[in-house]
């Protein structure tokens, strides 16, 4: 059973920087696209960023684009993104997934559990 574990959220201030993780397991990592969406209360689960699986193409949400960075490390099976300058409009659970591109949008096959990332005023 393919498993995708998040990690790294935690409360920050605005401004602030976290970094966040995503392992998989029992998933060939370098031919999926891995991407992250996230979902605050009241909302609809919104894109993120994305990072194809070759050439390592990557895309951003507008509302992230210039100060997330998405990177991976396909030796470990790991995911990250990079948050910086981070304003209270973050706070969300973020959520790791697998899966593939279609048109230009991606569809994911796999999610994580999620983790909180709070950003305070």
């Amino acid at each position: 059973q393919v498993q995708l574990v998040e990690s790294g959220g935690g409360l920050v201030q605005a401004g602030g920087s976290l970094r966040l993780s995503c392992a998989a397991s029992r998933l060939t990592f370098n031919t999926y696209t891995i991407g992250w969406f996230r979902q605050a209360p009241g909302k609809e689960r919104e894109f993120v960023a994305r990072m194809n699986s070759n050439p390592g193409f990557t895309s951003y949400g507008y509302s992230v684009k210039g100060r997330f960075t998405i990177s991976r490390d396909n030796a470990k099976n790991t995911q990250y993104l990079q948050m910086n300058s981070l304003k209270p409009e973050d706070t969300a659970v973020y959520y790791c997934a697998a899966g593939r591109i279609t048109g230009n949008a991606m569809m994911p096959d796999y999610w994580g559990q999620g983790t909180q990332v709070t950003v305070s005023s």
